[in-house]
């Protein structure tokens, strides 16, 4: 699910695993505020059922890390079956590490390898689009390079979203800010030193020409008389 779920929404699944504990996290990557607390308990109550469910067993969290405070705690403790920490450093459910390696009573490895390769087709056509947006954002950088830094602020106004949108859609597609802009000065450098070049070759094969038709007239006349 974690390596698929961008198919389906901007959303992303972030697990790992350090030493004996699994956690999981949400990140949504078009997001601009801080996301609603009932969304993050939503997705961890999620969570624990597809584990449940999945597996066919009661599998419990060690812990519940949210950042946010609540007023109804036990409430969530009774709901997860576990001790929820508020005022964490991350949203996070965390599990054992050997949970991540319970099978799923309904898995299909067979379906699996035939539908893995048309997701992961998609999986690198979206980043195909990912790769389109930062050729947007260092187009609308280069029509704002008349002699002093663009800045993000503007860029973003002139793509029609918040300054901390296009930010969070660099970050997701690998890149930043200040990147796109090098970039983007760059690639104006070579554009005016190339047709620079261009300009002075012509100009010098022109000047040839009228040296060598002058010359020719030179040539005729003398050979006239």
């Amino acid at each position: 699910m974690a390596r698929y779920k961008r198919l389906s929404v901007p959303e992303e699944i972030l697990h790992e695993t350090v030493e004996n504990e699994w956690s999981i996290r949400f990140r949504w990557t078009f997001a601009v505020d801080l996301e609603p607390s009932v969304l993050v308990e939503h997705c961890f109550a999620w969570v624990l059922t597809i584990a449940r469910e999945g597996t066919g067993t009661r599998i419990k969290p060690l812990r519940v890390e949210l950042v946010q405070p609540r007023s109804h705690t036990r409430a969530l403790e009774k709901r997860f079956g576990c001790p929820v920490v508020c005022g964490a450093s991350r949203n996070a459910i965390i599990f054992r590490a050997d949970d991540a390696a319970i099978p799923f009573v309904t898995r299909n490895a067979e379906l699996l390898e035939m539908l893995a390769p048309q997701f992961d087709q998609e999986m690198k056509d979206r980043t195909a689009v990912e790769d389109h947006f930062i050729d947007l954002v260092r187009g609308a950088i280069q029509q704002r390079l008349t002699g002093h830094r663009p800045v993000v602020d503007d860029v973003a106004k002139d793509l029609h979203m918040s300054p901390r949108t296009l930010q969070r859609r660099l970050q997701d597609s690998g890149s930043n800010y200040q990147r796109v802009l090098d970039e983007a000065r760059h690639q104006m450098a070579r554009y005016y030193l190339t047709n620079s070049v261009l300009e002075l070759a012509e100009a010098a094969s022109r000047h040839r020409h009228r040296e060598a038709g002058a010359a020719d007239n030179v040539w005729r006349t003398h050979g006239n008389q």
